[in-house]
């Protein structure tokens, strides 16, 4: 399976790290990553604030999931666009994703 990981820190190495010791063969990416991700998979020179950048890395590298792991492009609606270029992701849709992303929001839900 092909993969790209989104984020640059130590959740999407940690992430990276456990997919690579799985049963199943993978091919991972991970956009921007950092140099530990590049140990594990091929870091893409895109932003995780890049959107368009992501979906078309999709399409070049034949990507079959998408793991989002910084929550700004969760709460930005990344896997909303991702979903709906008919690509499998793992994270969260936008509004589900500012429960997470926004205190005051959260807050006012649990108040209702």
């Amino acid at each position: 399976m092909r993969i790209l990981i989104v984020g640059s820190g130590g959740r999407e190495h940690a992430l990276l790290w456990a997919l690579k010791r799985g049963p199943n063969p993978v091919t991972l990416f991970c956009a921007p990553g950092n140099g530990l991700t590049a140990e594990l998979a091929t870091n893409l020179q895109i932003g995780a604030d890049d959107d368009a950048g992501i979906l078309g890395a999709t399409k070049t590298h034949r990507i079959e999931l998408v793991v989002i792991g910084p929550e700004a492009p969760l709460c930005r609606g990344l896997a909303d666009v991702l979903r709906a270029a008919g690509l499998l992701v793992f994270g969260p849709d936008r509004g589900a994703a500012e429960l997470e992303g926004s205190k005051a929001f959260a807050k006012d839900l649990m108040t209702r």
